[in-house]
């Protein structure tokens, strides 16, 4: 079973957010890289890149497939995790404490569109 974790916000392609004030910190779900296997590395954008909800923003790539990621929010890229370049299996780890980028929301009403813990949990039928 996936650990999901209430308080955040999930997308219906797999990416959860937690939102800290107009910061939006954005991962994949436990459940999205358990579907993939061992990630071997993640494309990110740059800092100051402008990502669109449902827009693809990078990828990741595993042993088994790559996976696109899309953004769940707009907004402007303001970090990337590059822990990730050296070590993108600490995905397979801990999906939740390995997030990818930060971005500063231009519309934070966009949060209202996506799933809640329990909305994710049915999504993925566990």
């Amino acid at each position: 079973m996936s650990k999901i974790i209430e308080g955040l916000k999930y997308s219906d392609s797999h990416e959860w957010v937690k939102a800290e004030g107009n910061i939006a910190i954005i991962g994949v779900s436990d459940f999205a890289q358990k579907e993939m296997g061992d990630i071997t590395y993640v494309d990110m954008p740059a800092v100051d890149d402008e990502v669109s909800a449902g827009e693809e923003f990078g990828a990741l790539e595993s042993v088994k497939a790559a996976s696109d990621l899309y953004s769940p929010v707009s907004g402007t890229v303001v970090e990337v995790n590059e822990a990730l370049e050296d070590a993108p299996e600490a995905i397979n780890e801990d999906a939740y404490a390995s997030w990818i980028i930060k971005v500063e929301m231009s519309d934070p009403s966009e949060l209202d569109a996506l799933l809640d813990a329990a909305a994710y949990k049915a999504l993925i039928g566990e």
